[in-house]
């Protein structure tokens, strides 16, 4: 079926090409009885105003971009970004503006995404997630003056603005939650060392462990997936002293730590406990139910769009904080055994 253009509904009309502009676009120049005419013809017709053409006549692309630098079979398995993406969408859908989603596996490709969508006029904004230390994506966002908002902060974020929660008192609370139970070897499954928040949460895991006294502390890092946090998991659980207790930095890898630990003839929680990052249905369909960090991720997601579309709008913004984590306490954390 041929898309109706202004032509079209010109002729339909019985008017100028000038004249349904005016109408469709809400301008002065035609009269208030045929401006409806032309708006209830433009519907009957099913016409939709062009993106292209809204970019040559405002700037606007009518869209935000969202870089994801992971391996594309990767996201299928993890909640946290289609929690991410819901929140963003919710956000976007009432104003009717599109995500732009490209998926990349190294940081450069989504260095040169970021050029190629500016240079192309693609997107009106783009929202960054997973921040780095001297993280060379915030440098180029500024230079272009692309509008941005960051999924992450507050440190590391240069001049951008930024949405976060608080994950070291969350941290901590994970820390003296298991110390409280009497564990005194404590391990942590982490992600990627160059994430800024990987290294805000290992920094008040080491401070809390130590305000804790706790005998044994270690931290190993992973890529969040599960192949290598159950890796890590039987590292840790072959070594000659195991922790009594492991927090993993994402649900994927607790549940695949859990089945290690099935593997290994490991009890949980009897000899060991288990802390999953970020709650989700995965976390509470597994036996035992795993003890999770509770964020409401989809709010990120939702603040974030919002703060980015006023930012493209030339509305002044602030940083924002989200509601603070929270710990949901389940079947996989309890007591250590006593020797």
């Amino acid at each position: 079926m041929k898309r109706p253009t202004i032509t079209d509904i010109a002729w339909r009309a019985g008017v100028s090409k000038g004249a349904v502009s005016y109408a469709l676009n809400g301008r002065p120049g035609v009269s208030e009885p045929t401006r409806e005419r032309i708006l209830a013809i433009a519907a009957e017709m099913g016409w939709q105003p062009s993106n292209a053409a809204r970019a040559l006549s405002d700037g606007r692309a009518g869209a935000v971009g969202l870089v994801i630098d992971r391996p594309a079979h990767t996201l299928g398995i993890e909640p946290f970004f289609m929690q991410l993406i819901s929140g963003i969408e919710a956000e976007l859908a009432e104003k009717a503006e599109a995500l732009l989603l490209k998926v990349t596996e190294d940081r450069q490709a989504e260095v040169d995404t970021y050029r190629r969508w500016w240079a192309e006029r693609r997107v009106d904004g783009v929202i960054l997630v997973d921040l780095c230390d001297g993280d060379p994506r915030v440098k180029l966002i500024e230079e272009l003056r692309l509008p941005a908002v960051v999924i992450g902060g507050p440190a590391g974020k240069g001049q951008l603005s930024g949405v976060w929660s608080d994950d070291a008192s969350a941290m901590r609370a994970v820390v003296d939650y298991l110390a409280a139970l009497g564990h005194r070897s404590i391990a942590r499954v982490a992600g990627p060392a160059e994430f800024l928040h990987t290294a805000i949460r290992t920094k008040a895991f080491n401070a809390a462990a130590r305000q804790r006294r706790l005998d044994r502390v270690v931290t190993v890092h992973a890529d969040y997936t599960g192949e290598a946090g159950g890796q890590a998991t039987r590292r840790l659980l072959a070594g000659a002293a195991p922790p009594t207790a492991i927090v993993y930095d994402n649900d994927v890898m607790a549940v695949a730590a859990l089945a290690v630990a099935q593997e290994m003839r490991v009890p949980v929680p009897e000899r060991l406990s288990i802390v999953a990052w970020d709650d989700s249905a995965l976390c509470q369909l597994v036996h035992p139910a795993l003890t999770a960090v509770r964020r409401n991720i989809a709010e990120h997601g939702a603040r974030a769009a919002a703060l980015l579309l006023r930012l493209v709008a030339g509305e002044p913004i602030a940083d924002a904080e989200c509601s603070a984590p929270t710990l949901a306490t389940r079947g996989s954390t309890a007591p250590p055994a006593r020797s």
